[in-house]
C-alpha cells in the first residue's frame, strides 16, 4: 500500500515526476536524448529538467543513435545511471549492436563485476499518419535478447513506479511508451515508490474469458470488456506490464479459471508476447483445458492513411467480436451496439 498524498496526474506528468525525483535523490542519474531540453520537453516528460539540473546532467544529443547509445553505455559503465530518450522505437534499429552486443551482455561477460544501469525510453504507436518507419513496436525482437528488461506501463501510476524501478535497476531496461497513453490520467502518489518489473497486473476480474493486452491494447481490452457486457459475458483483463521478464504464470492461472484466453499484442504476431505465452501454455500440456487465440497488427508494413490504419490495428470492437466468437462459435455474428468515441486520436497533433 502506497502511503502519502495521491493526486491525479497525466501519463507524461508521472514520467517527468519519476525522473525529477530520482535525479534529485541520486546525482548519478543523467538524462540525454534528442530534444530533452526542448521547451516542450519530449511530449512534456522532460520539460524544465534542463533548467533545474543543468546542462551537464540534462543534454540534447545529435542524430547519431548508434554513437550516442554507446556514450550512454559508457556512462553507465562509469557508474552513472543514464536515461537515454529515443523518440521513436524504430530508431533503436540504428543502435542495435550497442544494445544487443554491448549493453545486454556486459554483466555476463565480466562475471557481474560490471553493470549497465541504463534506461532506454522508446515511444511507439500510431497517430497522424506515422506510417511504416515511425510507428513500429519492436519489442518482440528485444524479448529474444537475454540481459535486457522490457517494460510497457499503461497507467500513470505504473509509469511513475516502473520508471523509478527501472532507473534503480542495475540492468539495461527498455521503457516502452505508447503515444496514445499520454492522454491517460490517474491517481499517482506524490512520494517515490517502486512497481516491480516482471509481475503482471489483473485490472478487472471475470469468469468467462481472459483478455491480455500489451501497452495501449490494455485500454482496448478494458473497452472490449464493456462491450461484452452487452452479451452477459464477464471478461478478466490482464496488463502484462513487463514483457521481459514475462509473467506468464499469472496469465495461465487466469486462463485455467476462465477456460478461454485471448492475447492482444501491440505488434506483429510472429514470435511476439502472445506467441510466447501460448507456447508456455502448450508446454504445460494445457491446450486441451484452455481455448486460446491471439490478435495483433496485420502482417504488412504500417499504413499511413487513417482508413487503412483502422484495418491494421486491433481495437476494442474487434477484440470483443473475437472473444464472442471464441465463446459462442455456433451463434450468429455479433457486434457491439454502443461504440465509444476515442477523443485521444483526435487530440494527438504530433510528436513534440
Amino acid at each position: 500500500m502506497i502511503k502519502g498524498a495521491m493526486r491525479i496526474l497525466s501519463y507524461p506528468q508521472a514520467i517527468k515526476e519519476a525522473i525529477d525525483q530520482e535525479m534529485s535523490r541520486d546525482h548519478s542519474v543523467i538524462l540525454l536524448g534528442q530534444g530533452v531540453d526542448d521547451p516542450k520537453g519530449t511530449l512534456g516528460t522532460t520539460k524544465g529538467l534542463a533548467e533545474k539540473f543543468g546542462r551537464e546532467r540534462v543534454f540534447d544529443t545529435p542524430l547519431s543513435e548508434d554513437g550516442m547509445t554507446g556514450v550512454a553505455i559508457g556512462a553507465a559503465l562509469a557508474r552513472l545511471r543514464p536515461i537515454h530518450v529515443h523518440i521513436r522505437m524504430d530508431f533503436l534499429l540504428l543502435a542495435m549492436n550497442q544494445i544487443v552486443n554491448m549493453a545486454a551482455k556486459m554483466r555476463y561477460m565480466f562475471g557481474a563485476t560490471l553493470s549497465v544501469p541504463l534506461v532506454i525510453r522508446a515511444i511507439i504507436g500510431k497517430s497522424w499518419g506515422q506510417g511504416p518507419q515511425h510507428s513500429q513496436s519492436l519489442y518482440p525482437l528485444l524479448m529474444n535478447i537475454p540481459g535486457l528488461k522490457i517494460v510497457a506501463p499503461v497507467t500513470p501510476y505504473d509509469a511513475k513506479g516502473c520508471m523509478i524501478q527501472s532507473i534503480r535497476d542495475n540492468n539495461p531496461v527498455i521503457f516502452m511508451e505508447h503515444r496514445l497513453l499520454y492522454y491517460q490520467k490517474g491517481y499517482v502518489a506524490q512520494k517515490p515508490y517502486l512497481v516491480p518489473l516482471g509481475k503482471a497486473r489483473i485490472l478487472a476480474r471475470g469468469p468467462d474469458i481472459t483478455l491480455v493486452g500489451v501497452s495501449s491494447m490494455v485500454i482496448e481490452c478494458l473497452r472490449a470488456r464493456e462491450y461484452l457486457r452487452e452479451t452477459g459475458v464477464r471478461a478478466e483483463v490482464i496488463d502484462l506490464l513487463s514483457l521481459s521478464p514475462l509473467d506468464a504464470d499469472t496469465v495461465i492461472k487466469s486462463a485455467l479459471k476462465t477456460g478461454n484466453l485471448l492475447v492482444i499484442d501491440n505488434a506483429w504476431l510472429p514470435c511476439a508476447a502472445g506467441a510466447e505465452i501460448i507456447a508456455r501454455l502448450c508446454e504445460k500440456n494445457l491446450s486441451r483445458k484452455i481455448k486460446f487465440a491471439r490478435m495483433g497488427f496485420a502482417f504488412v508494413p504500417c499504413p499511413t492513411t487513417p482508413s487503412l490504419e483502422k484495418e491494421f490495428y486491433p481495437n476494442a470492437e474487434r477484440i470483443a467480436i473475437r472473444a464472442f466468437q471464441m465463446l459462442f462459435p455456433r451463434k450468429k455474428p455479433w457486434e457491439p451496439k454502443n461504440k465509444k468515441n476515442r477523443p485521444e486520436e483526435v487530440l494527438f497533433k504530433g510528436p513534440f
